[in-house]
């Protein structure tokens, strides 16, 4: 079987994650959902004059990027899937 049309029809996991604007959706709300975890698991601490470890503070914008890019491509891999184009037309005519 050629590769070449194995990645026509299935686009590769690097393509679903960064195409179509998925990375830098996933980096907008891992700022603003990093940062309200961080004012609510460290506020109190930050406001004392310390800061929690980086790796923590790394980790805590990490995991929200991370579920949102999965996500996204959890998603873009089910439009595209056969199964779903079959369910949708076996619907569309259940309707008519």
């Amino acid at each position: 079987m050629d590769s070449r049309n194995e990645t026509a029809a299935s686009p590769d996991l690097i393509d679903l994650a960064f195409g179509d604007g998925t990375a830098k959706k996933a980096l907008m709300t891992a700022l603003v959902v990093g940062s309200i975890l961080i004012a609510i698991n460290y506020g109190d601490t930050m406001l004392a004059g310390q800061w929690p470890p980086v790796w923590k503070t790394v980790l805590t914008y990490c995991v929200p990027y991370c579920v949102m890019t999965w996500g996204s491509i959890t998603g873009k891999r089910a439009k595209r899937s056969p199964t779903s184009d079959a369910t949708a037309h076996t619907s569309d005519q259940s309707s008519s």
